[in-house]
């Protein structure tokens, strides 16, 4: 099922619930902004002491990870791999021994379903509710409080988190009673986004090998019916040579390792994702790993001799 869209910017009609955002990177920092604004208690937990200080000029709270989680009724891990998740929960400072029994974890990273069970597993061991909940909808959205969650895990997950999933999304899908379904949703997701934008730098490359203004491709593309949400919303990154990591390059090795992984064990063949990954890791060799995932345009103007704006 899904949740349809809530209204934003008013305090939540849920009792106000005391939560820890670990990473507050470009999601995670929207999503503890949601969270604050919903009326909740948020401790803002990151590697940057930058963006915990900003948080708590926002009404924030700052206290070691470990005190935080312990004071929590709600952890949301939004951190980068399935390593990093299991560092955060289960590692030599991992916060899951700290946390009472009854809390909900809410794991947002894009990971294999295997790994998403086995977290489900350990937590509940401690008598920890784990929820299966990867993202979708960028850094605007997540500071809206209007993302796709794509959830899975026990009823008592669903319920201990709600309060957290009310403030930070428009839509929830609920993917079933145990995790493992809500990451296999977020491969088929980002199987299609990885896909997308590698044809989106092609598209642009092969648009300024016949001479074309790259602009106007933007303006008849997105009128047209080759368009794509990526397309829309990656080409005019290229046409401004803006190329500020909103999501960066080095995202999407990893992420379509993760679905060229689950079909292997599928037996089930995926040749345009396998393209689509050897471009991002072909544009990762480059040295252009930290830039946009739109600068995978550069692949393919690199190979051409094609100049892209912004280039002399």
């Amino acid at each position: 099922m899904s949740t349809g869209p809530n209204s934003k910017g008013e305090t939540s009609d849920m009792a106000s619930k005391t939560v820890t955002v670990v990473g507050l990177g470009s999601m995670g920092y929207g999503m503890a902004q949601s969270l604050l604004r919903a009326g909740h208690s948020v401790f803002g937990i990151d590697i940057n002491p930058a963006p915990v200080a900003r948080l708590a000029a926002e009404g924030g709270r700052i206290a070691p990870l470990a005190e935080a989680v312990a004071a929590s009724d709600i952890v949301v891990l939004v951190v980068l791999n399935a390593a990093q998740t299991e560092s955060v929960l289960f590692g030599p400072e991992g916060c899951a021994p700290a946390l009472r029994a009854g809390a909900a974890v809410i794991a947002c990273a894009t990971v294999p379903p295997a790994f998403s069970r086995e977290m489900e597993a350990r937590a509940a061991s401690l008598g920890l509710a784990y929820l299966d909940a990867p993202i979708s909808g960028g850094a605007l959205r997540a500071a809206k409080g209007e993302l796709s969650i794509m959830a899975s895990g026990s009823q008592e997950a669903f319920d201990g988190a709600a309060p957290a999933l009310d403030a930070m999304a428009a839509n929830v899908f609920d993917l079933g009673r145990a995790a493992g379904a809500g990451s296999a949703m977020k491969a088929v997701n980002q199987l299609l986004a990885g896909i997308h934008i590698a044809a989106m730098g092609e598209a642009m490359a092969f648009a300024a090998s016949q001479g074309l203004d790259l602009a106007r491709v933007v303006e008849v593309i997105t009128r047209s019916a080759g368009n794509s949400w990526m397309f829309e919303n990656r080409a005019p990154h290229v046409v401004d040579a803006d190329y500020a990591p909103r999501s960066a390059i080095n995202i999407w090795p990893k992420d379509l390792d993760i679905v060229t992984a689950i079909a292997a064990g599928a037996h089930l063949p995926v040749p345009i994702a396998e393209t689509a990954l050897a471009q991002f890791r072909a544009a990762a060799a480059a040295g252009d790993g930290m830039l946009d995932d739109a600068a995978v345009v550069k692949v393919y103007a690199r190979a051409a001799g094609l100049k892209l704006p912004g280039e002399a």
